[in-house]
């Protein structure tokens, strides 16, 4: 299951603060103003980061980040619909993937889903899905209400049946698949043309990529491959803008 981390609650404080001179008000004591008997110098030993053992913003880095919040929890306008939005997932796969939903109608991250179920007859199909394209191409409702179950199809990045032998690999809007001799297959986001590694003893799914097990009785193996996408702005110092819309729509 995700696991969500302190910095996430952290930023969501921020909407608590209309300025960054209420948010160091925040960090300043009445012992702090009982010695300095100077609210603007308790400011600044605030903003030092001497009256905090967490982490201490900076005045940039606090309207940046509130921003972001406020973007993603409460946007003014969004070029698309939520389909889980408003729905109580009917089990662990469904709550982990309406998680991700948003980000990945943002392109903020792509996920990968394998998944390996069993039909009727106990024949074991399973594949690899690109979650951003099947939720353009597919009404998910049904999904999130329980009302459906989740199958790869020959159309998804990589499809098997065991009992036919059926084998299907296809590019998708978002990967290509990749097939090395040594390392096996693999998934090169189309972007970022980073690779993601599925194989399941490797240390590492890949760089910006993380692998999370989701644990189901409705399904019979599931791996989520999260993959931050790089970009420009990336590049050049706004990964941990990234980081923190990863961590927030996740939350919200």
């Amino acid at each position: 299951m995700t696991v969500l981390g302190t910095q996430i609650d952290s930023d969501r404080r921020l909407l608590e603060f209309t300025s960054y001179e209420n948010y160091l008000d925040s960090l300043v004591t009445f012992v702090d103003l009982g010695y300095l008997r100077n609210l603007h110098t308790a400011r600044q030993l605030a903003e030092l980061g001497y009256r905090c053992t967490g982490e201490t913003l900076s005045k940039d880095a606090f309207y940046r980040r509130l921003e972001a919040v406020k973007n993603l929890l409460f946007p003014v306008y969004r070029p698309y619909e939520l389909t889980s939005e408003f729905i109580t997932p009917s089990n662990a796969v469904m709550q982990e993937l309406a998680l991700r939903e948003r980000l990945n109608r943002l392109k903020v991250i792509s996920t990968i889903i394998f998944i390996r179920n069993f039909t009727k007859l106990q024949f074991e199909v399973s594949g690899y899905i690109d979650f951003s394209e099947r939720l353009e191409k597919e009404n998910w409702l049904p999904y999130f209400q329980g009302k459906k179950k989740l199958w790869p199809r020959p159309s998804d990045l990589a499809y098997y049946h065991w009992r036919t032998s059926k084998t299907c690999l296809n590019e998708t809007s978002n990967y290509q698949p990749v097939i090395d001799p040594k390392l096996g297959l693999r998934f090169k986001h189309c972007h970022d043309r980073e690779l993601i590694s599925i194989d399941p003893g490797s240390p590492s799914p890949g760089m910006d990529t993380t692998r999370t097990r989701v644990r189901c009785p409705e399904y019979e193996h599931v791996i989520l491959y999260d993959h931050m996408i790089r970009s420009k702005s990336n590049d050049e110092g706004d990964e941990d803008l990234l980081l923190e819309q990863y961590c927030h729509v996740l939350l919200a």
